[in-house]
């Protein structure tokens, strides 16, 4: 009886916290923002409304976000999610 219980109130309660932390981490880790984050700033520069530094020090920014991004979504599709205080 207590397995029963089990399957049928504690199995989709699991299924709908994975399914939230899917949600949470897509968002957070947005890949397409930040994709397209990375040519507005290309863009601006090219326009000349941001000088090269402020280009660089953003463009670096971007890219260490586009990995951490990428390795959040490699190891959501993994199921191995590690959080990290």
């Amino acid at each position: 009886m207590t397995i029963i219980v089990d399957d049928l109130l504690v199995r989709p309660f699991f299924q709908v916290l994975e399914s939230l932390q899917a949600i949470a981490m897509n968002e957070l880790y947005d890949i397409e923002d930040i994709r397209d984050r990375m040519k507005e700033n290309q863009l601006l520069y090219e326009m000349g409304e941001r000088d090269e530094e402020e280009y660089q020090q953003r463009r670096r920014e971007l890219e260490a976000e586009l990995e951490v991004a990428e390795q959040a979504h490699e190891q959501l599709s993994d199921k191995s999610i590690e959080v990290r205080g």
